[in-house]
Order: structure tokens, then C-alpha cells, then sequence
């Protein structure tokens, strides 16, 4: 696969966790109250939690299969990550309640940082193995 088409599949996957991103925080308020899902007793149903949990750390890892560059294995989740706070800074009414007001927000942010930041970890480790003497070891020299 040549450079460019890298860089266009790359571009796609930013993307697409911009996509995701959005989703996500749109359905993150989803109860069990019978307007969407059947009726339960009005008990939040956070499933975008578990999408985010699962899709971050996809798209770091194909991006890492993209590009051999850690900014470029990152940059999905960067882009996931940019927009979730740019959604909760330009809602409507700007009161930044979306960031703040809700414990299924943080464990949204948590659920999609934390899985991807150690994806992200993961290739850091596999470029260090793949290219020994590029990178000096921690502790005794």
C-alpha cells in the first residue's frame, strides 16, 4: 500500500472517531423509559460507554497498522478524545453541565481515554521492540 493512501485511510479512521464521538454523547442519556428502549423503570442505560470501551482502542490499533509513527497510531484517539470535550463545551446553553453534570459522562470519557491511552501504550512498546538501541532503558546503565 502506497504513503498516500495511508494518509487517506488514516484520515478516515480521525473520522470516524469523530463520528463516533458524537454518537456516543448523543445516546449517552438513553434510559429504559419507554420513548426508545422498552419500558424498565426509567434506569439509564449508558451502552454508549461500553461502545467507546471497545472502539477506541480498535481504532488505535489499526491506525498503528497504518502508520509506524505513535502520533499517527494516536491520532484517533486524539480526534475521539477533541471532540468529546469540544461537544461538551459548545452545547446548548454553554453552562459545560454535559462535562461535569453527570457521573455516565465521566466514566464516557474514561471509558474511551483509559482503553486507548494503553492501545496506545501497546504500540509505544511494539516500536521500542522493533527497534532496539533507538530507545534507552529506564534504571540501570
Amino acid at each position: 500500500m502506497t504513503a498516500g493512501w495511508r494518509v487517506v485511510l488514516l484520515l478516515l479512521l480521525c473520522v470516524e472517531a469523530a463520528v463516533l464521538a458524537v454518537l456516543e454523547a448523543f445516546f449517552l442519556p438513553l434510559r429504559l423509559d419507554g420513548v426508545i428502549l422498552p419500558r424498565l423503570g426509567d434506569i439509564p442505560f449508558p451502552v454508549t460507554i461500553v461502545v467507546a470501551v471497545v472502539t477506541t482502542p480498535l481504532l488505535v490499533q489499526w491506525a498503528a497498522g497504518l502508520s509506524t509513527r505513535v502520533v499517527g497510531a494516536a491520532a484517533p484517539l486524539i480526534v475521539w478524545f477533541f471532540t468529546i470535550f469540544a461537544l461538551g463545551f459548545l452545547e446548548p446553553g454553554g453552562q459545560g453541565q454535559f462535562l461535569l453534570g453527570d457521573w455516565r459522562t465521566l466514566l464516557l470519557i474514561a471509558g474511551g481515554a483509559m482503553p486507548g491511552a494503553v492501545a496506545v501504550g501497546a504500540v509505544m512498546a511494539r516500536n521500542a521492540a522493533n527497534r532496539p538501541g533507538l530507545y534507552e532503558t529506564a534504571g540501570i546503565q
